[in-house]
């Protein structure tokens, strides 16, 4: 593979609903480029991108591929994204590092959920982009439908470039709107042909509109337009350049990516309608040293910097980083400054990938995508950048988990392994997130979903070689006092010798500032200082501890007012032993309560849903703070809700929106449990108490 500049590279990432052909897709574009001599298929688990034992498993992408492909004079490095959006990681990673998309939609199904969000996700980043309308040689595709489905749902931007020639198992090519041709695929070639008369003024039309488009993207070509001038091939593609580049049209291809109908017409149309590297705005960032915001161009004159956007583990190898180069060049055994270690390294050689295959080369430049191994410290979310001219740039955001479970491993003897693997693979995906919660004794790990959650339970196994067990994860709650109560502690022990003498008269009070305090309003010595300590030691061991069901006690003021002690028995043990029974006495006129953890959740539906969610949220004990629209045909819901009522909400929320909906949670704050569901929690956690 040849060395790219930043004016011969293009950045693309492949997006589509589950088992639109997005891998398919790229496998006829590596092979129709000469990248691979044959091509494989997801059925028989031979794809380049879809290599591992989980996405064979699925036949589905769940992790990133790079299938990099030389056209002509350029380098497209296509990233083959999940299609399931649970693997929002991975994805919103894969479209950090991608310049424009392709948005991958299956003929047969129309638009499906996915196929929205994703389309979402693209019109966040203004990224340039076309639309691939794939398996068009199956049955009963009735193709005007579908474009004015896409025109509705998606945008009146997209433009057809091509009307199918040809239906369902006779569908061979199609009408080239721009070159006004016919473009039909025997199999090993694409033929140029003559469009027959049936489909002449229908290609007509639509390539006036396609030239009014193009108008309106230059002042130059708009005058010349309305002047009735004919526009030239030349000013009609360079015009279509600037309205893809703007956004102002989406072209629309059709095609079938297993019989390699379309992926030619697409490469050529991504080398000319996609911006180059070079044609971006520069990436800014801060300088360490300075603390100085400064913008880097794709150039390779400027310094080096990178980002790492992916990281994987090799069984073998070890750690293997993506990186794209955002300016400068990288090669062999150069000297890096690593953000998230604030060291300075030796880049191991650097190499691309094909899937799994890796090419090794000596250079890469400003945009361009490649690879690094066993690079101490760096992981995805790294910027790395010369040692002479230290930068950072912002970290790509991406959601929290919005699902626990708990796990244990089915065999004792893979406790010493399970820290270690889970380690791993929180570095091959950040939005995956483990915790052990000390009271409850669960080990619970957090994704985006049960895709998400099932793809890190079948990896441990396959991977790590750990096989784990699940559960509900246990809901951690709180317990207070509502009303001020006053109690003394006594413990006394005295039968000869040293013994034990402590008492103390402590006022409990609600205490909403903070999870707890401790003050003292003592006179005369009654308490000598010495023992304070003591007195509030043992509250806070108390405290971890309620009366009503055991969980631990928040938002109290102790005041230590009052007490005895003896000249020889009193010791600090004593006054502990004396504060913890004054609270447990003073418990009984406090009015103790149960406090549940509240959630803020922002709930992203499309507005028929509207009602079906809010009545839902009711239904959850739930209280709707406000809505406020987001992108067209959706509405944000910002809601508060008891943790216990969502635990599973990720999939109801897309039973009740056909999978379309979509929410981020956070914890909030503690507040009390309605009274009517007090005993059942005490009885659920003395039972777990017994289990455990």
């Amino acid at each position: 593979m040849k060395e790219y500049k930043a004016n011969a590279l293009r950045n693309v990432v492949l997006l589509g609903h589950l088992g639109s052909g997005k891998t398919s897709l790229a496998e006829s574009l590596a092979y129709i480029s000469g990248g691979i001599d044959k091509k494989g298929s997801i059925e028989k688990k031979t794809t380049i991108s879809d290599y591992t034992p989980e996405e064979h498993a699925k036949q589905s992408s769940l992790t990133t591929g790079l299938v990099p492909v030389e056209f002509k004079d350029t380098k497209i490095n296509f990233l083959d994204a999940p299609g399931a959006d649970e693997m929002i990681g991975d994805i919103t990673y894969a479209m950090s590092a991608a310049n424009a998309a392709v948005l991958v939609v299956d003929a047969s199904s129309g638009i499906q959920v996915g196929t929205e969000k994703m389309w979402l996700e693209i019109k966040k980043r203004n990224l340039p982009a076309m639309i691939f309308v794939n398996k068009m040689d199956k049955e009963n595709i009735k193709f005007e439908e579908l474009l004015e489905e896409i025109r509705t749902k998606l945008g009146k931007q997209a433009v057809p470039f091509a009307l199918p020639l040809g239906k369902s198992d006779s569908f061979d090519g199609f009408a080239d709107i721009v070159e006004l041709k016919a473009r039909i695929y025997d199999g090993n070639a694409c033929i140029d042909g003559e469009i027959h008369d049936d489909k002449k003024e229908r290609v007509e039309n639509l390539r006036q509109d396609l030239v009014e488009t193009v108008a309106g993207s230059d002042e130059e070509l708009l005058e010349k337009y309305f002047n009735g001038e004919e526009l030239t091939m030349e000013e009609i593609k360079r015009g279509l350049h600037l309205s893809v580049l703007n956004g102002e049209a989406v072209p629309v291809l059709v095609g079938s990516a297993t019989k390699d109908i379309g992926t030619l017409t697409m490469l050529h149309m991504i080398r000319a309608y996609f911006p180059s590297m070079a044609e971006l705005e520069g990436n800014t960032g801060l300088m360490v040293e300075t603390d100085e915001e400064v913008s880097r161009k794709y150039d390779e004159n400027e310094p080096f910097s990178a980002t790492v956007f992916k990281t994987i583990i090799d069984p073998f190898i070890g750690t293997i980083n993506y990186v794209q180069i955002k300016s400068g060049s990288l090669e062999k055994d150069q000297e890096i400054y690593v953000s998230n270690s604030e060291n300075v390294e030796k880049a191991t050689q650097p190499f691309t990938l094909m899937g799994k295959e890796q090419i090794t080369m000596d250079k890469f430049f400003a945009g361009d995508i490649c690879a690094m191994a066993k690079v101490p410290h760096v992981k995805t979310g790294t910027t790395l950048s010369d040692k002479k001219s230290k930068i950072v740039y912002p970290e790509v955001k991406t959601p929290t988990p919005t699902m626990y479970l708990a796990v244990k491993v089915e065999n004792k003897k893979d406790e010493d392994k399970l820290s270690s693997a889970l380690a791993k693979l929180q570095l091959e995906d950040n939005t995956f997130e483990t915790r052990r919660n000390k009271e409850t004794a669960q080990l619970l790990i957090g994704g985006q979903g049960m895709i998400h959650i099932g793809y890190i339970i079948d990896k441990m196994k396959n991977a790590y070689k750990v096989a784990l067990e699940t559960e509900d994860q246990r809901i951690v709650y709180r317990e207070t006092i509502k009303q001020t109560a006053e109690a003394e502690g006594r413990y006394i022990k005295q039968s000869g010798g040293s013994g034990y003498y402590g008492v103390v008269v402590m006022r409990f009070e609600p205490y909403a500032e903070e999870e707890y305090l401790f003050e003292e309003e003592v006179f005369g010595g009654a308490v000598p200082k010495g023992y304070f300590p003591a007195v509030d030691k043992g509250l806070q061991e108390a405290l971890e501890h309620g009366v009503l069901a055991g969980f631990p006690v928040i938002n109290i003021k102790g005041v230590l007012t009052d007490g005895k002690y003896h000249a020889v028995d009193s010791n600090e043990l004593a006054f502990k032993k004396a504060a913890g029974m004054a609270f447990k006495a003073a418990c009984k006129s406090a009015k103790p309560v149960i406090l549940e953890p509240i959630y803020k959740l922002e709930v992203m539906i499309k507005d028929e849903y509207l009602g079906d969610v809010l009545g839902d949220i009711n239904k959850r004990r739930g209280r709707v703070l406000g809505m406020e629209p987001a992108v067209e045909g959706y509405q944000k819901v910002i809601a508060e809700t008891p943790e216990s009522e969502i635990t599973k909400y990720t999939i109801d929320l897309k039973a009740m929106t056909q999978g379309s909906g979509t929410f981020t949670r956070e914890f909030v704050k503690y507040e009390e449990v309605p009274h009517n569901l007090v005993d059942k929690i005490v009885e659920e956690h003395k039972q777990f108490e017994e289990e455990h």
